[in-house]
């Protein structure tokens, strides 16, 4: 499974996937990936046949219903639970990748399975 980390995601999360050989990039990391609206991110991710990690479920969710609604799977959504893996805090970055690594050694690396999971 390939990650795309939104926005508010360090990119030492994804410095930490790829050590654990992960195809992971954080939005922040990339130029042009910054400042785009969620439509657009949502985007960007199929095209590179990446699942979503975010914490924007109110935004994200329905991107996904609508993709899932016109008959169009998508790489996945992994939803991250502020409250588990709250930004502020320095250990939410080692938990993070521990949790993705976990996550990704589940799913394939390149099959849209439109899935939805919960850290």
């Amino acid at each position: 499974m390939k990650l795309l980390l939104d926005e508010m995601y360090p990119d030492a999360i994804a410095a930490g996937l790829s050590a654990r050989d992960h195809d992971a990039v954080a939005a922040v990391e990339l130029a042009e990936l910054r400042n785009l609206s969620d439509v657009d991110v949502f985007a960007a991710a199929q095209r590179e046949q990446r699942a979503v990690v975010t914490e924007n479920v109110a935004d994200f969710v329905p991107i996904a219903n609508a993709h899932d609604a016109g008959g169009r799977a998508h790489c996945g959504l992994v939803l991250v639970h502020p409250r588990k893996y709250p930004r502020g805090n320095p250990r939410t970055i080692g938990a993070m990748v521990i949790a993705l690594d976990a996550l990704a050694r589940r799913y394939a690396a390149d099959r849209p399975t439109s899935m939805r999971e919960w850290l």
